[in-house]
């Protein structure tokens, strides 16, 4: 019964602490959350950080928002995404999934306030995009928490060895900072930067929650750079060229973001802004990494007064009101315990007593302890604020050092040139030295010659010659000495060649020196013989004292000679010292000469890059003198839209097309052009010529498209000429883009582009009806009707043998020899046409052969597709007009017809093959063997045709029955009325044949408007008239033929004979009959 008490307590306990609890968040949370213009205090926040902490989540905190008005109030939105944003930052981990449950209604909140045109409504739709995009954010990379604190071994681990996800990782960052960014700057925006804004309470309202972007936005950025130094490590610059110019816009943004905040004085006593470098890291040179300092943010101390309105500060649990109930609580619990029970051993039980004191206890430490837990974190906060400016500090002192070792570095290489330069002048004076030893060594050879002399001097008068030997030897010995002092002379300018001339003259003196030896073993030999000899011969002895004195003479003149060698050796010391001051001299100008090369040096590097700046400048001006004559192209060409005489001019479709393609194949060269420049600043030569002529071919372009509309219908006609209009203005805006060096990198003609395409879509909507075969089928079309041509033909010939085979047996006599005279004439001039078509044909295949190049057949056809449609034309009527002379023929001979239609039939023959030879001509070469096959086939078809005709003639003049006019008996009265009805009929036959005139004129236009082309462009020289009159010329009977000329174009041929097609200027293309002209 006891414990069941005990545990009645405790719960009650626990939810008088859970009430408590609530009901101090829901005043912490509506204290800080309201629709008051002031900004959220910093104790209600931490109240609301603390609350997070405590129940391991923002269960409560949520539970208690979801209530509020967001709706209703832009304010009190704005003030719920401040306090929103500081939970994300600093609350439990727990936060985040508890706030992600509510992602949608958060994006509801943001939508609906973006639409309104209201202040804060603007700043709560970005809010509320910036906070589910950190949620988001870090729900993917849980790793990452939302305080964005992490280090760099951490971001290295979360990024992943995977280049994709960094790349991947890389542009989220991207997007995250956009979100703060764009934020900072509406609210700047919105306020005035001056002092006093920045004081009053609506001004920080809006500026408080910029405390967390900055803390937020200075992570981003070493996150940014972090990743992006490592993607440069591992893909190629031009893939990542995106990234820089990406970082290079977020990193001006934040730059300015933090000065102006930095000049506000309510951030001032808030917050220590970083500073960022005057321009962005080089992620090019991987060296630039090292200097790279991570932006510290520290928090500045606060303590906020208290208002009167507000609750004096409390711990989570209040120690001082929740024992009260806690010890009021038990006394009914006792008595009725007492009541049913009664109380233990007669007395109340002191345990619950100790309970009670327990329980406040723990109260008091638990309140303790949480005041203990916010001290440590506010001393936690202050240490990482400590240790993140000690490691800037450390970073910094990093740069110091690897500056220092870079330094050093370069101090051991000056040291190890010096000590060459030393090595190299100890090398010179140990060579001066050993030239000197070697002149000592060759002093005491010479005093060793001289102790040897002296010896010779108590030698027999014999040794008088001997001496004279050694006399020349000394002479040469002499010329030895006059060498060396030569090569001392020299030693100042050939110092590396002393050494060698030096061992030569050691090996000479070796030499001698053996030499010596050997000529002194022989005197001693002499000596003794001589000895041997004054002991026999007393004559000699007398001699010998002769001898000794002129010795004597000698050896006194070997002295004087002698001091003289001492004198010249004295000499050749102080010359040696002479050489040697000479040298250090030479040394000292050596190294002055090295200093002024040096200094030359820079002065030259200093102009180099002073021309190629130059260089840079020159070609910038090049390229803007060449956009000003661009603009000043295109501009005429627009001018020309406008100009009154420019209202008579008009073009055709296909030339309007071929303009609009090599603009369009020009943009392409433009922006390859663009590109090579971008690379390379020091050649501007592909960009000029790719202006120059995607200038001229842009206004070719507007003043055919306006000339073009001057022809077309009233819908096209205005859409081609806004469109004109439209092309000028954006190629204007992309040559305005090319002036500047600001905007020249982001210059694209893209726009342009897309509007030329529409002038070109216009242009071909704008063609002929005749137009709609489609360019693929013309080729196959060209085979077809030339095959279709010779089976016409040759069906042709075949019939003409049945009827003359069916007129031989059915007729007789003059008949039988008309029928065969026509027919025969009939099957020359079939035999002929088929010798015309199989010599056009070659042609054809020679002309495709020759003007086809690398493409195709049917690419050829295509390109040239108005001249394939006359060619398909001509066969066509070719064909139609064998088929229609033989059943003329075949009605003739049954005298079923006239012939008349036979007569014109071989006329339209005639006609047709000359429409054949003139479409086949135009692309032959003049000098072509298959060309003048192919005339020659042409005149044969005339040939035949005519004797078509004059067989026709015969026949019908034969055939005819002849009535003789007899008016004998006629009387006068009789004669005259018979001669009145005579001109009646001759009046009534001239009026029908005025009025067949009229009506086959009216057939002549309509025939060229069925082509498709209005009868008074005729006259205009586009090719028209010399393929249609040949067509319709024949269908008249030459008698009329003549009297309907006028109603023809003044340029058409005269109707008797075809005239040859002659070949259209470029402007102007000829346009070609429907291929339904003929059926």
């Amino acid at each position: 019964m006891n414990t069941w008490v005990r545990g009645r307590r405790s719960e009650h306990s626990l939810g008088a602490e859970r009430e408590h609890f609530d009901k101090q968040q829901l005043s912490s949370i509506s204290k800080a959350i309201n629709s008051t213009e002031t900004p959220v205090k910093e104790k209600h926040a931490r109240r609301i950080i603390l609350g997070t902490h405590r129940e391991k989540g923002a269960y409560t905190f949520w539970s208690y928002s979801l209530g509020f008005p967001l709706a209703g109030s832009s304010i009190l939105s704005w003030k719920f995404c401040h306090v929103l944003h500081k939970v994300l930052r600093d609350g439990h981990r727990n936060v985040l999934q508890d706030c992600m449950r509510h992602h949608g209604s958060l994006v509801e909140v943001g939508k609906m306030w973006a639409h309104l045109h209201d202040k804060y409504g603007q700043l709560v739709g970005l809010y509320t995009k910036l906070l589910c995009t950190k949620m988001e954010f870090h729900t993917k990379h849980h790793t990452i928490p939302p305080n964005l604190e992490i280090t760099d071994e951490d971001l290295e681990r979360a990024a992943g060895s995977d280049i994709n996800n960094v790349f991947q990782l890389t542009v989220e960052v991207f997007d995250y900072m956009d979100g703060e960014l764009r934020l900072a700057d509406t609210v700047i925006r919105q306020l005035n930067t001056s002092i006093a804004i920045s004081s009053l309470t609506s001004g920080q309202c809006r500026l408080s929650p910029l405390v967390q972007v900055i803390q937020d936005s200075s992570q981003l950025y070493h996150f940014t750079v972090k990743l992006l130094f490592k993607l440069h490590a591992c893909l190629p610059a031009d893939t990542l060229q995106g990234h820089r110019d990406r970082f290079h816009d977020q990193f001006h943004k934040l730059k300015s973001f933090f000065n102006k905040a930095r000049d506000m004085i309510y951030f001032k006593r808030l917050i220590q802004i970083p500073r960022l470098p005057d321009t962005p890291p080089n992620f090019l040179h991987a060296a630039s990494l090292a200097k790279h300092k991570k932006l510290v943010v520290v928090m500045a101390d606060q303590d906020e007064q208290v208002d009167d309105d507000d609750d004096d500060p409390e711990p989570l649990i209040d120690v001082e009101s929740s024992p009260a109930p806690v010890a009021q609580a038990p006394q009914p619990s006792v008595d009725i315990f007492d009541q049913a029970f009664g109380p233990p051993n007669g007395a109340f039980d002191d345990r619950d007593l100790q309970i009670d004191s327990l329980k406040r206890d723990l109260e008091l430490l638990r309140a303790e302890l949480e005041r203990v837990k916010a001290e440590a974190q506010h001393y936690i906060t202050q240490l990482k604020s400590q240790i993140n400016s000690l490691e800037a500090e450390l970073e910094e002192q990093r740069l110091q050092k690897q500056r220092a070792l870079l330094e050093n570095e370069q101090l051991r290489m000056e040291l190890e040139a010096t000590r060459r330069r030393n090595a190299e002048h100890e090398g010179l004076q140990s060579t001066f030295l050993e030239a000197e030893k070697r002149s000592q060594a060759s002093e005491q050879r010479y005093n060793m010659l001289k102790d040897k002399h002296t010896e010779l001097v108590a030698s027999h008068a014999e040794l008088l010659r001997r001496s004279a030997d050694t006399m020349k030897m000394l002479s040469t010995t002499q010329q030895t000495q006059d060498e060396v002092e030569r090569t001392k002379q020299q030693l100042s300018f050939e110092i590396d060649r002393i050494r060698q001339e030096a061992d030569m003259k050691m090996e000479e003196q070796k030499f001698e020196m053996e030499k010596l030896r050997r000529e002194l073993e022989e005197k001693r030999t002499e000596m003794m013989r001589i000895n041997s000899t004054l002991q026999t011969s007393e004559q000699a002895s007398v001699q010998m004292n002769s001898s000794m004195s002129a010795l004597q003479a000698e050896k006194e003149r070997l002295m004087r000679s002698v001091s003289e060698r001492e004198a010249e050796l004295s000499s050749l010391r102080q010359s040696s010292q002479l050489q040697q001051s000479s040298l250090q001299q030479e040394r000292d100008k050596s190294s002055r000469e090295l200093g002024e090369l040096q200094t030359k040096l820079q002065q030259k590097t200093t102009q180099e890059e002073q021309l190629k700046q130059k260089l840079l400048e020159e070609q910038f001006a090049l390229l803007q003198g060449t956009v000003t004559e661009a603009e000043n192209i295109i501009q005429d060409a627009v001018a020309k839209i406008d100009d009154p005489l420019h209202i008579r001019c008009t073009s055709s479709p296909d030339y309007l097309i071929s303009r609009a393609e090599a603009a369009l194949s020009s943009i392409e060269n433009m922006k390859k052009g663009h590109a090579d420049y971008i690379r390379n600043m020091n050649d501007a030569g592909g960009l000029l010529r790719a202006l120059t002529q995607f200038s001229h071919l842009a206004a070719d372009t507007i003043v055919n498209g306006s000339a073009t509309a001057h022809m077309a219908p009233t819908d096209h006609a205005d859409r081609l000429t806004d469109n004109c209009r439209g092309c000028a203005t954006q190629s204007l805006q992309y040559l305005k883009d090319l002036k500047t060096k600001v905007s020249l990198q982001k210059a694209d003609p893209a726009a342009v582009r897309l509007i030329i395409q529409k002038i070109l879509h216009l242009g071909q909507e704008l063609r002929p009806k005749g137009m709609d075969v489609r360019q693929d089928e013309l080729g196959d079309m060209v085979d077809k009707e030339m095959a279709s041509t010779s089976a016409a033909i040759e069906e042709a010939v075949r019939r003409i043998d049945e009827m003359m085979n069916q007129a031989r047996k059915d007729t007789s006599g003059v008949k039988l020899e008309v029928n065969e005279r026509i027919l025969n004439s009939c099957t020359d001039l079939m035999k002929a046409i088929r010798m015309l078509v199989v010599a056009s044909t070659d042609l054809q295949k020679e002309i495709v052969e020759g003007g086809r190049g690398a493409a195709s057949i049917k690419e050829f056809y295509a390109r040239n597709s108005r001249w394939t449609e006359g060619l398909i034309s001509a066969a066509k009527a070719v064909g139609w007009g064998a088929t229609e002379l033989v059943d003329s023929a075949d009605k003739v001979v049954l005298h079923t017809g006239k012939y008349e239609e036979l007569i014109v039939c071989s006329h339209e023959i005639a006609a047709s093959t000359a429409q054949l030879v003139a479409a086949s001509k135009v692309k032959a070469d003049r000098s072509s063997k298959r060309l003048a096959t192919l005339q020659q086939a042409s005149r044969c078809v005339n040939e035949m045709a005519a004797n078509v005709v004059a067989s026709t003639r015969t026949g019908k003049e034969n055939l005819a029955e002849k009535d003789t006019m007899d008016f004998s008996g006629m009387s006068l009265i009789k004669l005259k009325k018979e001669e009145m009805e005579s001109q009646v009929k001759v009046l009534e036959l001239q009026s029908l044949l005025e009025n067949e005139r009229l009506r086959l004129g009216e057939l002549r236009k309509k025939h060229y408007e069925v082509v498709g082309v209005p009868l008074d462009k005729v006259a205009e020289g586009n090719g028209l008239a010399p393929i249609l009159a040949p067509t319709l010329a024949p269908t008249l009977a030459p008698n009329l033929a003549q009297n309907l000329a006028p109603n023809l174009a003044p340029g058409s041929p005269k109707l008797s004979k075809p005239v040859i097609m002659r070949k259209p200027a470029l402007a102007q293309k000829p346009s070609v009959p429907s291929k339904n002209v003929f059926k």
